[in-house]
């Protein structure tokens, strides 16, 4: 039985790894594989979430509607990072600004999410939810392996929620 948040705590662990990874890179072509991995992973990780979790979130929580917003916004500025640092040559100044405020946006989301959406989710969604979740985690990540027929667009976070309350 694979409880969704675990799943979510084990993306997160693999994303400071990345970011970690990033730091030790000495050149261009390292680089360039540690950050289309795992930029891609950030993307597919907050699609998943966005049609998984926070689904269940907004509705259940005790600031779900709070929660959602703010992790949607948080997604947004990921995304937005990631599409900026693919405009710049791999290694320039423009492509490391872009790639830090994906990482300082992506540690302030975590921080965020481990604080608060997960806790407030584990304390309303019952072990077979989680599991249930978990399961769908799972698949996710399988149909979408490599971003396959995902679009990693923006979303209007008060539409979300309106959209899923």
């Amino acid at each position: 039985m694979d409880d969704i948040t675990a799943l979510i705590l084990d993306d997160h662990a693999a994303f400071r790894r990345g970011f970690a990874r990033l730091d030790d890179a000495r050149d261009e072509t390292e680089l360039l594989a540690v950050w289309e991995a795992l930029a891609l992973h950030l993307d597919i990780h907050a699609e998943a979430e966005e049609s998984i979790l926070y689904p269940h979130l907004v509705r259940h929580g005790d600031d779900g509607e709070d929660e959602t917003t703010d992790a949607i916004g948080d997604h947004n500025e990921i995304r937005d990072a990631i599409a900026e640092s693919k405009l710049h040559p791999v290694g320039s100044d423009q492509w490391w600004a872009a790639v830090w405020k994906a990482r300082r946006e992506n540690s302030e989301h975590l921080a965020e999410e481990e604080d608060g959406a997960l806790p407030d989710f584990r304390r309303h969604a019952g072990v077979e939810l989680r599991a249930e979740l978990g399961a769908r985690w799972l698949t996710f990540y399988g149909e979408h392996k490599n971003g396959r027929n995902l679009t990693f667009d923006d979303k209007d976070p008060q539409k979300y929620v309106q959209e899923h309350r």
